[in-house]
């Protein structure tokens, strides 16, 4: 029973992290850009 909820947790992590790495690959380069810029004046 225990294996199976591990099993269970690494595949809920899995698609987590899956749908993060698209969500991520779909900004343009001038998104990125912009993002880093905005990130940038925050913090100075």
């Amino acid at each position: 029973m225990i294996g199976l909820a591990g099993l269970a947790g690494v595949a809920a992590t899995g698609v987590v992290v899956v749908r993060a790495e698209r969500r991520r690959r779909s900004y343009t380069p001038e998104e990125v850009r912009s993002r880093l810029h905005a990130r940038l004046a925050e913090a100075g």
